[in-house]
């Protein structure tokens, strides 16, 4: 099996993967996974495309990531794992796809809007 080589984005994160057979090594920005991620909740969503299609320990996988905060990056790595367990194996998207590992999540930060605090937020109102 050659590399398979899929993009993830989410938020303003973006991630590019490289699976190839292997023994289960996952380094992301030249930095090993729980160095680069220290906390459980961020490696089990890393980690969730492999265990919910049973292959892990099977691939080597090798990111490169930026942009965003460690969710968002987190969650670009796991999209674009999903997308290439699906191109290595067909049967995988119908394990993947009613988790909703293969939608892209569409929800960005709204711009600040001129005469406002925020996007939402309004300045104190005041009669005079």
């Amino acid at each position: 099996m050659e590399t398979i080589h899929k993009i993830g984005r989410r938020k303003k994160s973006v991630a590019r993967v490289y699976v190839s057979e292997g023994k289960g090594n996952i380094t992301i920005n030249q930095r090993d996974l729980n160095d680069y991620f220290p906390t459980a909740t961020l490696q089990y969503k890393i980690k969730q495309p492999f265990a919910l299609t049973e292959t892990e320990g099977n691939y080597d996988v090798n990111v490169n990531v930026y942009g965003g905060g460690i969710t968002g990056q987190a969650e670009a790595i796991r999209l674009a794992l999903s997308r290439a367990m699906c191109e290595i194996d067909e049967e995988n998207r119908i394990v993947l796809k009613p988790e909703g590992l293969l939608t892209r999540d569409p929800r960005m930060v709204e711009r600040k809007k001129f005469g406002q605090k925020k996007a939402r937020k309004k300045f104190q109102f005041s009669k005079r």
